[in-house]
């Protein structure tokens, strides 16, 4: 019985109903549970960052709202700087906006909306997206030349390899999130019909909003190292190298 009811519960909530739609001439346009409420999310953080941010002043004593909030984007930067590097300004306002949006995404739950993170068309756009901006970056910092020999490298033999990456990458930031997501529903639903109330609430704290909050995390980390091995070029790789083995050298002496 407990099977059949997880069986239901999952299939509810990996299928995806249309809300409404309307046709123009003899197409018909509709929009999806995930369509819906990933406007709503957007609407949502669009207002509040409107709201959080008025009256933010250049010159002159800031409120702690203000201190607050450039606090926490002053963390942000020095984040992704650690990950991409020197150029991780220009994609800061994209890796925020992906951790905000999949990490409100995944907790939205918990306010009776279905993730649109349990829909597989939602994770896979977003990783598609992720690697167009990738591939993007690296053609943009190399060069075109420079970024097609960058597919040689090590060594050519591993040529097709490389390439075939430009399909693992986003298929892996794909079903990685999709996966996170739905093992942690189905883990949810198997505890509450197990055990008592007070336990799943408990454990509702990590997978609701903690696992949520990490996949996220997750997400834009590995986008921030995807970014980075695109766009690092080999003078900084081998100064990154050099400065490692002076740091080493420096253990061994005053070892």
């Amino acid at each position: 019985m407990m099977k059949l009811d997880l069986q239901k519960e999952l299939s509810e909530q990996l299928e995806i109903e249309e809300v409404f739609s309307f046709n123009i001439g003899n197409v018909k346009i509709g929009f999806d549970e995930t369509t819906v409420v990933s406007w709503i999310i957007i609407a949502v953080l669009t207002i509040l960052a409107i709201i959080l941010t008025r009256k933010f002043k250049v010159t002159g004593e800031i409120s702690k709202r203000q201190a607050f909030l450039e606090m926490c984007y002053e963390k942000s930067v020095q984040f992704f700087k650690g990950i991409v590097g020197e150029k991780a300004e220009e994609f800061i306002p994209w890796l925020m906006s992906m951790a905000l949006f999949i990490g409100t995404s995944n907790i939205i739950g918990l306010f009776g909306l279905k993730p649109p993170t349990k829909s597989m068309q939602v994770t896979a756009a977003m990783a598609i997206t992720s690697i167009v901006l990738v591939e993007y970056a690296g053609f943009k910092s190399k060069g075109f030349a420079g970024r097609i020999k960058a597919f040689a490298k090590p060594i050519w033999i591993i040529t097709p390899i490389n390439i075939l990456e430009l399909f693992t990458k986003p298929l892996s930031l794909c079903m990685r999130l999709f996966g996170n997501v739905i093992a942690a529903f189905t883990i949810m639903e198997l505890v509450k019909a197990v055990v008592p109330i007070v336990i799943p609430v408990a454990l509702s704290l990590y997978f609701d909003i903690f696992d949520g909050l990490l996949q996220a995390y997750i997400f834009v980390f590995l986008t921030g190292l995807y970014l980075q091995e695109a766009t690092e070029n080999e003078v900084t790789s081998k100064a990154k190298k050099i400065k490692k083995l002076k740091k080493s050298k420096a253990k061994k002496i005053s070892a």
